[in-house]
C-alpha cells in the first residue's frame, strides 16, 4: 500500500521543517509513504526548503487558489501517483504528524473510509470561549446535515481512503472540511474520529480574515451542500410556512366577510396572496432540485468511473489483505502507549469512535 501525505502550503518556510520532520517513515501495513507539498501561490523559501529536505512531490499554483483547490489538486497528483491512502496535514505544525500511523490504520484495516482527528477543541488553550463555542456549534450543524456524530467537523487532520477520494467531489472554493462530510455521510461511508492533541500555535490562521467571515463561508458550503443532499427537506418545509402564511390571512378574510365587517380588507387578501406564490415557487423549486439531485447523482457515478479509468487500480486485493494482515498483527504484538509524542503506529492510546 502506498500512502501519500500532503501539505498544502503558503508561505510556511519556517514552520515546514517541523512538519516534515515529525511525519513517520515506516507505518505497518503501508508499504510506501510520499510526501506531496501543495503550494498554493508562496512567495517565500517554501519549496526550496521542501526540495533541501528531500521532497520529491509537488504541485505549483501560480497564484494563491485556497485551501479547497489546494485539497482538490493534491488528491487528484497523488492518486494519479498511485496512493491507495492520503493523508492531509497542515503546514503550520498544528496537528500531530507523529499519528499518522493511528490515523490510518483503521483505513488501512478496512474498518473506515475516512479518519479525521479530533482536536478536542475545547481544551486547546490559545481558543477564546467563543471560538470553543463556535466550534461545537458549527460541528453539530454539519453533524445534523450529514447524519453523522463527529465531534470535529472542521478538523482538516484527515486519511481517506482510494475508494472514498474517488466518490468525492469538491467544488467549493473555501474549505473542503464541511463538504467532505456531508458527501461522506449522504453516501453512507464509514468515518471514525481519532482524538488527537494539537501542537503549540505558530501563527494565526491564513484561512479567513475574521471569525466572522468564516462563520459566513462555512454556513454557506454547508447550506449550499444541505441542498444539495435533502432538497425535499428544505422546499417542502418552506411550501408548508408559506402554505401556513397564506392560510391565516385567508382565513381572517374570510371571517370578517362572513360577519358582515365594512371594508375591502385588502390588506388580507394581499398578505394571502403572496404567501400562496411563495408556496407554489417552493414547490415548483423542489420539482427543479430534485431533477438536478438526481442528474447529479448520474454524474458523480460516471465520474466515479471515468477517475478509475484515469487513475487506474493500484494495489490488488491480494495485496491490500496482506497490508491489512500486517498492520493487524502488528496491532496486536504492540505494546500500548498513551504518551502524546509516541511512535506512529505504535499502538493507540485513543479508540476511534464510529459514526
Amino acid at each position: 500500500m502506498k500512502l501519500f501525505v500532503q501539505i498544502p502550503c503558503l508561505n510556511e518556510e519556517e514552520t515546514l521543517p517541523l512538519v516534515l520532520a515529525t511525519i513517520p517513515r515506516s507505518i505497518p501495513g503501508i508499504d510506501e509513504i510520499e510526501i506531496l507539498v501543495v503550494d498554493d501561490g508562496s512567495t517565500d523559501r517554501t519549496v526550496e526548503v521542501a526540495r533541501r529536505l528531500g521532497v520529491r512531490h509537488f504541485v505549483h499554483h501560480t497564484r494563491n487558489m485556497g485551501l479547497a483547490r489546494s485539497f482538490r489538486d493534491g488528491v487528484d497528483y497523488a492518486l494519479r501517483h498511485g496512493a491507495d491512502v492520503v493523508v492531509n496535514t497542515d503546514g503550520d505544525n498544528q496537528y500531530p504528524q507523529e499519528r499518522i500511523g493511528d490515523l490510518v490504520l483503521p483505513v488501512v484495516l478496512g474498518d473506515a473510509d475516512i479518519v479525521i482527528a479530533d482536536r478536542q477543541t475545547a481544551t486547546i488553550e490559545h481558543f477564546s470561549p467563543l471560538k470553543k463555542t463556535l466550534q461545537q456549534v458549527g460541528s453539530a450543524v454539519v453533524n445534523f446535515a450529514a447524519g453523522t456524530d463527529l465531534p470535529d467537523a472542521a478538523s482538516g487532520f484527515r486519511a481517506y481512503s482510494r475508494p472514498a477520494l474517488l466518490r468525492l467531489n469538491v467544488v467549493t472554493q473555501f474549505s473542503y472540511c464541511m463538504e467532505t462530510i456531508i458527501q461522506a455521510g449522504h453516501k453512507r461511508m464509514r468515518i471514525q474520529s481519532l482524538p488527537v492533541t494539537t501542537n503549540p500555535k505558530t501563527r494565526e490562521s491564513r484561512l479567513f480574515s475574521s471569525m466572522w467571515q468564516h462563520i459566513a463561508r462555512s454556513g454557506q458550503a454547508i447550506s449550499r451542500s444541505y441542498v444539495m443532499f435533502k432538497p425535499h427537506t428544505v422546499f417542502v418545509t418552506l411550501g408548508l410556512l408559506f402554505a401556513l402564511g397564506a392560510l391565516v390571512p385567508f382565513g381572517r378574510y374570510a371571517v370578517l366577510l362572513a360577519t358582515g365587517t365594512a371594508g375591502q380588507h385588502l390588506q388580507s387578501i394581499v398578505l394571502g396572496a403572496t404567501s400562496l406564490v411563495g408556496a407554489l415557487l417552493s414547490f415548483a423549486l423542489l420539482v427543479l432540485a430534485d431533477l438536478q439531485r438526481t442528474n447529479r447523482v448520474l454524474l458523480e457515478e460516471t465520474l466515479e468511473r471515468l477517475k478509475e479509468v484515469q487513475y487506474g487500480t493500484t494495489t490488488g486485493p491480494a495485496a491490500a489483505d496482506a497490508a491489512r494482515s500486517r498492520a493487524a498483527s502488528s496491532e496486536r504484538t504492540a505494546k500500548p502507549s498513551t504518551a502524546p509524542g509516541r511512535p506512529a503506529g505504535s499502538g493507540r492510546a485513543d479508540v476511534p469512535a464510529a459514526v
